[in-house]
């Protein structure tokens, strides 16, 4: 299973409100309101275009919208013609690019800005996101702590922190870690409030703790009513709790929210166990050309399509080219899973047991990689 709260994530913080009251603003439409008003005011003020470029970036997040990113870039560039290179319009280009999942450029970004601003919170926080998507995880770590030396219990600190133990093999630190970050979060940052509860419901769930997980999703779809983040992580818990129905419902609200293919490769699924197969056919159909259409890209369901390849569509050599593409470009625990079960569906086992030794000396605790490493080894002892 994919993470449910990418570092990216952990920094653009998503305020869906489809859910809202009628007529009632999310926190990024009032701040892309404020923008634009005092760009009527100033319009040679580049903080304004700064501003409006994040408010904008922050709805795309919302809505799950990319086209959104594309014109936070535009205000952007209004920013930097005002004043080329400004730090704090660099910092916004830096959350952009993570939030396209441009990893790399994000990083490189992120240590020109630390040069510059060595004590800035926040580019530690853009190092941690991009080190830790990439998979350089020591790196992630120490920028993490950086963040958390310099303002000690600061809530993005917390939060990619509690990101790391998790990867680290410690959903029980993860989870304290979470709660912190929630009891410093302001009753009245609604959205902010869902997203944290939704963390704790994932990680009372990769604890197996179906109760509380639910308890806090459903505080979290309280809270923001229809909240993507939140229908994902409830309906991974009624595929577990095997009620196959209610996770098709909760996985097709979320998918017409958020119609991106890493969203419908779970509906697929959950409609495949439900029994209704030709709607769970169509849908992997559905899947497979559009996470087809923008695999070359870096925003991508590549690791879905890996296993969409072997699991569904008997397609194993075009799983482990797809694969081999994909762990090029990052190293993460979860594409190098994805990489060595392609390498397993290929037949070949000590390849794939070699790359998976890397996922495991992280320490994650991770089901499916742990199911992977079971079987990869099991066949290996079988063929000895």
């Amino acid at each position: 299973m994919k993470a449910i709260w990418s570092m990216a994530g952990v920094l653009l913080v998503a305020s869906l409100a489809l859910g809202q009251e009628e007529g009632r603003s999310t926190p990024a439409q009032v701040r892309i309101a404020q923008a634009r008003s005092a760009i009527e005011q100033h319009p040679d003020y580049p903080q304004a275009y700064n501003d409006l470029a994040l408010a904008l970036a922050r709805r795309a997040r919302e809505t799950g919208d990319p086209a959104l990113y594309a014109q936070a870039e535009k205000a952007l560039e209004k920013s930097f013609r005002l004043q080329p290179g400004n730090v704090e319009g660099l910092k916004v280009q830096c959350w952009l690019l993570l939030g396209k999942h441009e990893f790399a450029k994000a990083r490189e970004l992120a240590r020109e800005l630390n040069q510059r601003a060595p004590d800035d919170v926040l580019v530690y926080g853009f190092l941690a996101d991009a080190n830790a998507e990439l998979g350089n995880y020591e790196e992630a770590e120490d920028a993490a702590q950086w963040m958390l030396d310099l303002r000690p219990g600061n809530i993005p600190g917390l939060t990619r922190a509690a990101y790391l133990r998790e990867i680290f093999g410690d959903p029980e630190g993860a989870l304290e870690l979470m709660r912190n970050a929630y009891d410093r979060t302001d009753p009245g940052e609604l959205e902010d409030r869902a997203w944290l509860l939704t963390q704790i419901g994932h990680l009372h769930l990769v604890r197996g703790e179906h109760s509380e997980a639910e308890s806090a999703l459903t505080e979290a779809l309280r809270l923001f009513p229809r909240y993507h983040y939140a229908l994902g992580v409830l309906g991974t818990l009624r595929m577990e709790q095997q009620r196959w129905a209610d996770a098709v419902e909760l996985f097709e609200q979320r998918y017409a929210i958020a119609p991106h293919p890493e969203n419908l490769y779970p509906l697929a699924k959950a409609l495949e166990r439900a029994g209704r197969s030709r709607e769970a056919r169509d849908a992997f159909r559905t899947f497979e050309r559009q996470a087809s259409r923008e695999s070359k890209g870096v925003d991508n369901a590549n690791r879905e399509l890996i296993f969409y390849y072997i699991e569904h569509a008997d397609r194993p050599a075009q799983a482990l080219r797809l694969a081999e593409h994909e762990s090029a470009r990052r190293q993460d625990i979860h594409t190098l899973d994805a990489y060595a079960w392609a390498l397993h569906a290929n037949g070949r086992d000590p390849e794939a047991q070699q790359q998976l030794e890397r996922v495991l000396k992280v320490g994650t605790r991770d089901p499916l990689v742990q199911s992977h490493a079971q079987a990869i080894a099991a066949r290996m002892e079988a063929s000895r």
